[in-house]
């Protein structure tokens, strides 16, 4: 694998922005469309269209015959679950209760429920004293972000439940990226349209049986639930092909750290929404974390 290149850099920068926008899009959603109809739409949205990439460079979607086609779809189906459908709808959900930037910063926990899950289930990436501490740094973080109140035995707003979803949602996707290693190898652009494929078939029917057709709204809400669907599902997919083919999926840990501070910027540029100083409290502690956790290895990259 070579050196990460200054394209990589720009390709991850771009990756980071597509994805910190997100938030403030699913915010602007939210004023047209219930939390499952936008996560069953731009799943929908972004499997069609990586599966229409996937025919056109001539792979279509993995074979489902045999014991390592049963595999691969296996995986597929647990990425589309813990990489897509349930955090797409824990941090939908939540963003009706939290800014998008407080949801935009828990995505920088990512990897330290990375360090935790990686522990006890691939071989080659046990837990050091080093990565422990920057897990505790994190963990700090993490509690600024939910507040003393959350830890109450009752009268818990539905704030406090929604940073709960929102800490859940970023576990999910450390499980799906452990998930999405242990799949045996196939093309990245089929496997990232069979897990899209395969969380729109668990999202879709369900928003249709719990919130209805989706109500025939225009303007804002309808260009950012289609930016969800063809930017941040599909086309940061195909960002994420071309880095792992290029510098390897290491080097896509560096995008965890650049979306929380985008996902603030947007939502107090745009959605003019305030900046506590406890966001950005947390926000130091869980870059802190990380960096401690990853220091070792970034003086070791060339």
């Amino acid at each position: 694998m070579t050196p990460p290149t200054p394209r990589d850099w720009a390709m991850v920068s771009l990756l980071a922005v597509i994805w910190g926008a997100s938030f403030m899009a699913v915010s602007v959603a939210l004023r047209g469309f219930g939390p499952l109809t936008i996560v069953g739409a731009r799943l929908a949205l972004g499997a069609l269209a990586l599966w229409g990439l996937a025919r056109v460079m001539g792979h279509g979607l993995p074979t489902p015959r045999g014991a390592s086609g049963r595999r691969i779809w296996l995986h597929a189906v647990g990425m589309g679950a813990l990489s897509n459908a349930l955090p797409f709808f824990l941090l939908t959900w939540g963003q009706q209760h939290v800014t998008s930037g407080f949801a935009g910063i828990t995505m920088a926990v990512v990897p330290l429920f990375t360090l935790i899950f990686a522990h006890f289930i691939l071989a080659d990436e046990r837990m050091t004293l080093r990565k422990a501490l920057g897990f505790v740094l994190g963990l700090g973080g993490v509690a600024v972000l939910i507040g003393p109140a959350a830890f109450g035995s009752t009268g818990a707003e539905a704030e406090n439940w929604a940073r709960v979803a929102c800490i859940l949602a970023s576990s999910c996707y450390a499980a799906g990226s452990i998930v999405t290693r242990l799949c045996p190898p196939v093309p990245l652009v089929s496997l990232s349209a069979a897990a899209l494929l395969a969380a729109a078939v668990m999202t879709a029917p369900l928003a249709l049986v719990m919130e209805g057709a989706p109500p025939m709204t225009g303007g804002a809400p309808l260009l950012a639930l289609i930016y969800l669907g063809l930017g941040p599902t599909a086309l940061a997919a195909l960002i994420l092909v071309r880095v792992i083919r290029s510098a390897g999926p290491t080097f896509l840990i560096q995008t965890n750290y650049q979306v929380p501070v985008w996902s603030v910027i947007f939502g107090v540029a745009i959605l003019n929404e305030a900046l506590p100083p406890r966001f950005l409290a947390a926000l130091a502690l869980i870059l802190a974390g990380l960096f401690v956790s990853r220091a070792r290895a970034w003086r070791r990259r060339p």
